[in-house]
């Protein structure tokens, strides 16, 4: 009965969480009108890791609480990409990445082996997505325009993934996927936080 309680917690707070996740980012960015710092690469391999990752649930017939946060995620990323092609002056190129992106979903469950194999790679991918960001982090040492709080959301949201695979379908692909992404949002997370306050810091400084 416990053990029930506490999934049903894990899955509506991750699901609330997730429905505002990117909001923050959305906010920055649009406060800014500055992409300095946001991995556009990153958001991209993010996107076709959620895709992948979604596409794999449902094709299995996995539980909808499972993975319901994830067209969510998928619609706000879009809005992300949309915002940092707008301020890097190249919005007409969304038609190009919207005509992959379809493109390779429906791509996925052509045959069972594409979608499997897919999967098995979706966690690189995703943790790709994560070394991109850092990668842009350590380029540029300003993360003025990365909000920590989307960063720590998403940390949250797969620590409690990890639980709630753990007792619902115990899919081993998907637990290592969600361990792995929790270590490195955190690591992201981390970076940012530095990188913030090493801005802050010189800020005083200057004043």
């Amino acid at each position: 009965m416990q053990s029930d309680t506490l999934l049903h917690i894990a899955n509506f707070s991750t699901l609330f969480v997730c429905m505002v996740l990117k909001f923050p980012q959305i906010f920055v960015l649009m406060r800014a009108k500055c992409s300095t710092g946001v991995s556009l690469n990153s958001l991209v391999l993010e996107l076709i890791g959620f895709i992948v990752f979604v596409t794999y649930q449902m094709y299995y017939d996995y539980p909808p609480p499972t993975y319901l946060e994830y067209p969510i995620l998928i619609a706000q990323d879009v809005i992300v990409l949309l915002l940092i092609l707008h301020y890097n002056g190249s919005l007409r190129q969304s038609l190009i990445y919207a005509v992959l992106l379809f493109g390779g979903w429906r791509l996925l469950t052509v045959e069972r082996w594409i979608i499997d194999l897919a999967m098995s790679l979706c966690t690189f991918i995703s943790a790709a997505s994560k070394f991109a960001q850092l990668q842009c982090l350590w380029s540029s040492k300003d993360a003025g325009q990365v909000s920590a709080l989307s960063w720590a959301m998403a940390t949250y949201t797969c620590m409690a993934r990890i639980y709630t695979t753990t007792v619902t379908t115990g899919d081993m692909q998907v637990l290592v996927r969600f361990v792995a992404m929790t270590l490195l949002n955190l690591w992201v997370l981390l970076t940012v936080i530095y990188y913030q306050r090493r801005t802050g810091s010189s800020s005083k400084k200057t004043d």
